[in-house]
C-alpha cells in the first residue's frame, strides 16, 4: 500500500518538502518524471545548496487536501550538464518552470552556465512512513533567520481610533 501511495503522491507532486541529513526541510518546486522527482537548485533558482551534493534526502509529500500523507527516503543523483540525461530532462523541466524569463532553451543554457544543479530524487528501498504512523504534532518549524526580515512599524494614524 505505501509503495503505491508514494508512486501516486509523486505523480501529483508540484511541491515537495526536502531535507538533507539533519537540515531543515525546504519547500521546493519539483517535476514528477518516470517515478522520480526532478528538482533544480542553484544561484538563480531555488536555494538548496546541500541538495546539489547529497546522495540521500528525505522527501515529504502532501495530498489533495494539503496535508502530509507520506514521508520517504530518496536516493539523490545530480544530473551532469552535457549528459544524455541532461539533454532529456532539462528541457522538460524548463518547459514546466513557471515565471521564467526567456525561452526554455535559454533557461537550460543559463542553468548550465551558472552551475545550477538538476537533481533526480528516486525512492530508495526503505519503507515509507504513511498514516497512521505519521507524526501527530505540527511539523512547522520557527522561521529561519534571514536578512530579508525587517522590524514591522506600527501603522501611522492621523486621528485616534475609537475602541468599542
Amino acid at each position: 500500500m505505501t509503495a503505491a501511495l508514494v508512486e501516486e503522491a509523486v505523480k501529483k507532486a508540484a511541491v515537495a518538502w526536502i531535507s538533507v541529513g539533519d537540515g531543515p526541510a525546504r519547500a521546493l518546486w519539483c517535476l514528477p518524471l518516470d517515478g522520480a522527482l526532478i528538482v533544480v537548485c542553484g544561484p538563480t533558482e531555488q536555494s538548496a545548496p546541500e541538495l546539489a551534493d547529497a546522495t540521500r534526502a528525505t522527501v515529504r509529500l502532501r495530498g489533495d487536501t494539503g496535508g502530509l500523507i507520506v514521508i520517504w527516503e530518496a536516493a539523490a543523483a545530480r544530473i551532469a550538464p552535457g549528459s544524455d540525461d541532461w539533454a532529456t530532462v532539462a528541457p522538460q523541466l524548463a518547459a514546466k518552470r513557471l515565471n521564467a524569463s526567456g525561452t526554455a532553451e535559454e533557461l537550460v543554457a543559463r542553468w548550465e552556465r551558472e552551475g545550477c544543479a538538476i537533481v533526480r530524487l528516486t525512492p530508495a528501498g526503505e519503507q515509507p512512513v504513511a498514516a497512521p504512523a505519521l507524526p501527530d504534532g505540527a511539523a512547522a518549524a520557527p522561521p529561519r533567520e534571514t536578512p530579508a526580515r525587517v522590524a514591522v512599524r506600527r501603522p501611522f494614524r492621523l486621528h485616534r481610533v475609537r475602541r468599542r
